[in-house]
């Protein structure tokens, strides 16, 4: 019998710039490639906008911004990792799908929480054969725009009921 520090995990694996990220595979509802995204006023700065997924409105958040690196031309073709949490369907705009990967959780180095975007997803790095894979939490990617989006609006004196 297998040690708990010994059991695998299966991760998809998607190239965002240059650089290996993966998520747990039973974390991603489906996977689409293109699809039409209606642009948001307002929205922060890594979500593109809106897809319309058969009646679902879902977020679509471009992984580039998200992480901290450039945008990518716009004639680039594009992956959506669609992923669900709390209830809602969420799109994880990629450059490239790469492939599923099995790894021990005590192959994964765990660094030290990073408080502010683009790192504070960023849960393990593992070193795979030729590329370094950098795995993410979906529900810290949301939740990180919703904390620079407060910044933001703060920032530019704007509040929420009160005076």
């Amino acid at each position: 019998m297998s040690s708990p520090a010994s059991l695998a995990t299966r991760y998809c694996c998607f190239l965002v710039g240059d650089n290996c990220f993966a998520v747990a595979s039973d974390s991603i509802a489906e996977v689409l490639r293109d699809g039409r995204i209606t642009r948001v006023p307002h929205a922060a700065e890594a979500v593109l906008g809106l897809l319309h997924l058969r009646g679902r409105i879902v977020p679509v958040i471009d992984m580039r911004r998200r992480l901290g690196f450039a945008a990518s031309p716009p004639e680039a073709g594009r992956t959506h990792v669609v992923v669900p949490l709390n209830g809602e369907f969420y799109s994880f705009l990629v450059d490239e799908m790469l492939d599923v990967v099995e790894v021990a959780e005590d192959r994964i180095e765990h660094p030290a929480a990073a408080a502010d975007p683009p790192r504070d997803a960023v849960t393990g790095v593992y070193a795979a054969p030729g590329r370094l894979v950098h795995f993410l939490d979906p529900q810290r990617i949301v939740n990180g725009l919703e904390k620079r989006r407060d910044q933001v609006l703060h920032r530019q004196g704007a509040s929420h009921g009160g005076t």
